[in-house]
């Protein structure tokens, strides 16, 4: 005798053949397409990067831009391979990056409560980049006005690397601001200033990346996905083509 209960599917059963019916929906004109030439759109249309004009100071003041670029000079200084941090732009992308929504912290959540974390969690602070670099700033200056009478650029270049030091390891007791983390973010925005794309104000002539070889923000790959340890001998690209980038071949 056959059975009248009706069998109705499951949850997982209905996503399951839903997501593969949209697929196989979609696969006869998705995979098929192959785009050569120009691309049919303007890259970051929907979504530009959020830049900031040359020429002038958004956040920093004299005093701190002097500052920032004796540290950048010393946190990345100018061997055989390269130019120092700060003759690539690092304090100009600082600059830059504190003035905008990064320094701001507006797309963070910034409620607390603000306890100590794993460094998987990320920052642990309630102050915003801006306020850390403003405190910072003033308490580094501050101590070394005390210990050496003299402002930190004013220092030689080993006795910067020293106070670096000492800031890193939290020998220097900052008034306002944990040092060890101050140092730990000066440290990273000045490789993100040395290595991220020029449009931002740092790799100055894309130095850092002629230093690795690293073609840039190129829009097609494919000819050379199986080239593997070659020198390829590309000319790095940046996001906003290489017109505003004088390259030193």
């Amino acid at each position: 005798m056959l059975s009248t209960k009706t069998t109705r599917p499951n949850r997982r059963q209905f996503l399951s053949s839903t997501a593969i019916a949209l697929f196989l929906g979609s696969t006869g004109r998705g995979l098929g397409e192959t785009i050569a030439g120009s691309p049919p759109w303007k890259p970051f249309d929907a979504s530009p990067p959020q830049t900031l004009g040359s020429g002038t100071w958004y956040f920093l003041t004299p005093d701190e831009v002097r500052m920032v670029g004796a540290i950048t000079e010393r946190l990345i200084p100018a061997d055989e391979l390269s130019i120092s941090g700060k003759d690539a732009g690092c304090v100009e992308f600082i600059d830059r990056q504190l003035a905008g929504s990064y320094g701001s912290s507006e797309r963070l959540y910034m409620k607390g409560p603000f306890q100590p974390g794993t460094p998987e969690q990320g920052d642990q602070f309630p102050l915003d980049p801006r306020q850390r670099y403003r405190l910072g700033l003033a308490g580094l200056q501050a101590h070394c006005r005390e210990t050496y009478q003299k402002a930190f650029a004013d220092l030689p270049p080993e006795q910067r690397d020293q106070v670096l030091t000492q800031l890193q390891t939290g020998a220097i007791t900052l008034k306002d601001v944990d040092g060890k983390a101050f140092f730990a973010l000066l440290l990273q925005n000045t490789m993100e200033g040395f290595f991220a794309d020029p449009i931002y104000g740092g790799n100055r002539e894309m130095v850092s990346w002629r230093m690795l070889g690293f073609p840039g923000a190129r829009y097609d790959y494919r000819d050379y996905i199986d080239k593997h340890n070659q020198k390829l001998d590309l000319p790095p690209l940046s996001i906003a083509g290489r017109s505003e980038w004088r390259v030193k071949d």
